[in-house]
């Protein structure tokens, strides 16, 4: 055991390490953490337009076109708003004007995604004739291709400024106003470029980019248990090396976890129906049913800690409590530590993984409708759990046995680890009565 944990010390953490701080893969990761707000809030219109009370539907019918009018404009351009946010994150990395860099992301990626309709016969009361932009492209469907987009704006925009191809003025000329001369060349650089490659030779980036990769996401984030085991374990992994798991898989898996729960939110938004959506391992499905209490499942532990005979693990799972019950479980992680922790390292990674699967088959079974809304984190599960699932009181009780699960397989590791502190305890105290 000894030499594994060297080996992943020595030879795994440091790529891992790599990995999370390329800044690409940083800029992806913030730009999408920063569109969080505008999910949150677009999923409390998700719930407010399908309350499950007998009447409600014909309640708010005459209300309904309004009411759904900041869920299409948060949930349903949030493809809009990544490219602005990845933009901005990669160009503050490179020192560039991030505000013009960043806007110039968003034109890029209008370019890329809209396709302007022409309208020659009208639709009372539904479309006039003339020249229309359809919004729908800018939803969950082009969020790789926004980010893709992103990233080769600012690129571009680097490339002009590092060769110092740029429009330039007087020093006496206010910063703002010099700045936006000096993104004139790469913006049209970049408008002609991307005009080109989607208007006249008609490539849809987009849609590539989402081909390319939806095999990937149907198998990390779809409904393939084997996928979810594994995004579950790489999670759990990374933090038992003392890693922030999500920080390392978040450029990588955000993107896939964000388009999954968003497609959901539309298309129960669109049909009331939360049994048929098309993702189950949802980043919600995760923080739910398994991370019961942060990841590794860990709430478990905590409440094993405040039972132990042990004075330092009964304080510590006194001061672990109240954040572990709104899902934040620092404290236990490396207070314990669990971190390069032979013994604790092992119910820390197969606790979430047997949730896993016994929250899969109370879905594969249809026991529990799917995930149609993202909420913060910090709501304790089972609450969460049961408004997330169109108000459904079994997924209360599956986070219940879920935690109750984590507890058979904490407890004996626990025992063991008790132990230790319990011997050390003993010839702490009879070395001071020496």
């Amino acid at each position: 055991m000894n030499k594994v944990m060297q080996f992943l010390e020595t030879k795994v953490m440091p790529t891992a390490q790599k990995i999370g701080s390329q800044h690409h893969l940083l800029a992806i990761r913030n730009g999408i953490l920063s569109t969080l707000p505008l999910t949150i809030i677009g999923s409390f219109f998700v719930i407010l337009l399908n309350f499950p009370i007998a009447g409600y539907d014909e309640f708010i019918a005459d209300f309904r076109p309004v009411l759904d009018i900041p869920f299409r404009f948060t949930v349903g351009a949030m493809a809009l708003y990544a490219s602005f946010g990845v933009a901005y994150a990669l160009a503050g990395h490179y020192k560039l004007d991030q505000l013009s860099t960043a806007l110039l992301s968003v034109l890029a990626f209008l370019i890329t995604s809209i396709v302007p309709i022409q309208v020659t016969e009208p639709v009372a009361g539904v479309i006039e004739a003339g020249r229309w932009l359809n919004i729908s492209s800018l939803s969950a469907q082009s969020l790789f291709g926004a980010i893709v987009t992103s990233l080769l704006t600012v690129e571009i925009f680097r490339f002009f400024i590092k060769r110092d191809i740029r429009i330039k003025l007087p020093d006496s000329v206010p910063p703002m106003v010099a700045n936006s001369f000096t993104a004139l060349i790469p913006t049209l650089c970049v408008i002609v470029l991307f005009w080109l490659v989607r208007h006249v030779l008609h490539f849809d980036i987009n849609s590539v980019i989402t081909l390319l990769i939806s095999p990937l996401k149907d198998f990390l984030v779809g409904n393939s248990l084997f996928g979810g085991l594994l995004t579950i374990f790489l999670v759990v992994f990374f933090w038992a090396l003392g890693i922030h798991g999500p920080a390392i898989m978040g450029p990588i898996i955000r993107p896939m976890w964000d388009a999954s729960i968003l497609e959901n939110m539309e298309v129960f938004a669109s049909t009331g129906d939360a049994y048929n959506l098309p993702t189950l391992f949802t980043e919600q499905f995760i923080q739910w049913f398994v991370w019961i209490g942060g990841a590794g499942s860990t709430l478990a532990l905590v409440v094993l800690f405040m039972f132990s005979k042990a004075t330092f693990l009964k304080e510590l799972g006194k001061l672990s409590f109240l954040p572990g019950l709104f899902n934040i479980n620092e404290p236990i992680i490396f207070g314990a530590p669990i971190v390069m922790n032979p013994i604790l390292i092992i119910p820390f990674i197969l606790a979430p993984l047997v949730n896993g699967i016994v929250s899969y088959l109370f879905f594969q079974f249809h026991l529990i409708p799917m995930i149609m809304a993202k909420l913060p984190f910090t709501v304790p599960a089972p609450i969460a759990a049961i408004i997330s699932t169109d108000w459904t009181i079994m997924a209360g009780v599956l986070v219940i046995l879920n935690f109750c699960i984590s507890l058979a397989i904490y407890f004996p590791f626990f025992k063991m680890f008790e132990k230790q502190h319990l011997e050390q305890e003993k010839e702490q105290s009879q070395s001071k009565t020496a």
